[in-house]
């Protein structure tokens, strides 16, 4: 398997893992999980709990961009040293995006964004 696949294999299990935080936070400002009406208990949720939340609905949706990415330089041929760079970048910049969010750094949580999300156009670039 390719790093750009592997990336995209980390990209797929990051809004696991961030909803796994935000069950935590659940816990420990809910008292509970409750698994009947998760998004409206979510929706309780103050502070770090509110931010993981929102950090996981970023994820999903940054992996919607990043996965066609992927794929869209894979079959247009574009050199695998760099389609490895930028997919590396992005996940790295995904788990900073993550951290920074619970953390409650804004202005650093856009960045990071922002690099992310260069990656994939990039990716996108690249088959052209």
């Amino acid at each position: 398997m390719t790093i750009p696949f592997w990336c995209l294999f980390i990209a797929t299990l990051l809004p696991i893992l961030l909803s796994w935080v935000s069950g935590y936070y659940r816990q420990q400002q809910l008292g509970k999980i409750d698994n009947k009406q998760p998004r409206a208990q979510c929706a309780e949720l103050q502070g770090a709990g509110a931010r993981a939340v929102a950090a996981q609905n970023n994820a999903w949706e940054a992996l919607m961009v990043f996965a066609p990415a992927v794929f869209v330089a894979h079959l247009g041929g574009a050199d695998a040293g760099n389609a490895a760079i930028a997919s590396v970048v992005f996940i790295l910049a995904r788990v900073l995006h993550a951290l920074f969010y619970l953390m409650d750094k804004d202005a650093l949580r856009s960045l990071s964004f922002m690099v992310s999300f260069g990656c994939s156009v990039w990716l996108f670039l690249m088959a052209a």
